[in-house]
């Protein structure tokens, strides 16, 4: 409920900025667990980062989904943190850093109706840097810190 609250208040007296905000708002807080696993799979999937192995990823809680009314696009933003190793007789297996967590945001697309991912992550930036950086134009139509 408190989605909507929030939708309401964003666009009261205007038109959204994109079809389907409400839906895919609505979606994401749903089907977000789901999400999370399926991004994973895909980002572990990558070979990126180069000559790592992803070993956890943890799910802080920042969302951030903005809408891009020129692009139609509707992308969310979640805050990561990831665990790495080292892939075994890879360059990185000497380098210390390796097992440091690195935190980023995971990226999500809303298109033909659902939620999807690449497996794309922006390193060292939290949600809002990431949207503000890749989307500067859109609209932020929904927020949890």
């Amino acid at each position: 409920m408190r989605v909507f609250q929030f939708l309401r208040q964003v666009f009261s007296g205007h038109h959204a900025v994109v079809p389907g905000v409400h839906n895919a708002v609505a979606q994401f807080e749903r089907f977000e667990s789901n999400l999370q696993t399926d991004f994973f799979s895909l980002a572990a999937q990558t070979g990126k980062p180069r000559g790592l192995r992803w070993l956890s990823c943890e799910w802080p809680g920042d969302v951030q989904i903005v809408a891009d009314a020129g692009s139609q696009l509707i992308t969310a933003f979640v805050s990561v943190n990831i665990g790495f190793a080292a892939v075994e007789g890879g360059d990185m297996e000497d380098v210390a850093a390796v097992s440091t967590i690195r935190d980023g945001s995971a990226v999500f697309h809303f298109q033909n109706d659902a939620w999807g991912s690449a497996g794309r992550v922006i390193f060292n930036m939290d949600p809002q840097k990431a949207a503000e950086h890749l989307v500067p134009e859109a609209t932020v139509v929904f927020q949890r810190p």
